[in-house]
């Protein structure tokens, strides 16, 4: 629990403010993350090509000299389309550390010292562990996920019909989307656990009793999570094992610094 100093208290008065400036700071602080997100979308747009081009160097590494090594659109609009969803999808996450801003300079001044101290290191590892979750995809998970797929490719024998990859536009960005953001998302486990072993939720001995059942729930997960193959799955088991491992630490870390805090 949060323990208040007479100085903090005159902090939080000094503060206080009718509900219509908070508002006005509320409506200021949207506009900035707005116009934050407008300009990062304009910049990401401009270089979607190239964006996409990245993302899908994974597929083009593994059609390289194939003759189906190319996407292909089926709609006049999809490849325009397509470069949107790029735009805002990178906009979105360029403009965050900008949003995420906004919302910390609209509710810190309502917390006491001790907890800005306390939240503000998790507001910072929340987009690191994102961006984490991100390149594991695309330079770890996905290379051998599509080897993987690739290969139910059936090719035509004795007047059957063989099947072919003709990968669509919008379709293998819907994919790498999914799971960048599925990736990004289950590399917060050490945020949330640590945030809930702040505020006394949980402890780090909770967590060790119940890590045979992580164990199995991270598995249910990742078969949910990734293509049908047991790299993929494993691929995403081990990081988010070792991320429950960090999450006992840290947790441990915090409750050694509350008992030693009544002795200082």
């Amino acid at each position: 629990m949060s323990t208040a100093t007479g100085e903090d208290e005159e902090a939080i008065e000094a503060t206080k403010a009718p509900l219509m400036d908070h508002l006005l700071e509320l409506r200021k602080r949207l506009i900035w993350s707005i116009l934050a997100f407008v300009g990062a979308f304009l910049v990401c747009f401009f270089f979607a090509r190239e964006i996409f081009g990245f993302l899908t160097l994974p597929l083009a590494h593994a059609l390289k000299g194939q003759p189906n090594d190319h996407l292909i659109a089926t709609a006049l609009t999809e490849t325009f389309f397509t470069y949107m969803k790029v735009g805002m999808f990178a906009g979105l996450c360029l403009s965050f550390p900008v949003v995420a801003a906004q919302i910390w300079m609209f509710v810190a001044p309502g917390l006491y010292r001790n907890e800005r101290k306390a939240f503000l290191p998790f507001l910072l590892a929340t987009p690191f562990l994102f961006a984490l979750g991100a390149a594991f995809v695309i330079y770890v998970m996905l290379p051998f996920a599509i080897h993987a797929l690739l290969g139910f490719d059936t090719p035509g024998t004795g007047g059957r019909l063989g099947i072919q990859l003709q990968a669509k536009v919008s379709e293998y960005l819907d994919f790498v989307m999914t799971l960048i953001f599925a990736f990004g998302l289950t590399f917060q486990m050490p945020v949330l656990l640590t945030l809930l072993g702040r505020v006394g939720i949980i402890t780090s001995a909770q967590l060790r009793q119940v890590r045979r059942y992580a164990i199995v729930g991270i598995t249910a997960l990742a078969a949910v999570l990734t293509p049908p193959d047991i790299f993929s799955m494993v691929s995403l088991i081990v990081p988010l094992v070792l991320l429950y491992e960090i999450s006992i630490g840290c947790v441990w870390l915090i409750e050694r610094g509350r008992e030693k805090a009544p002795q200082t």
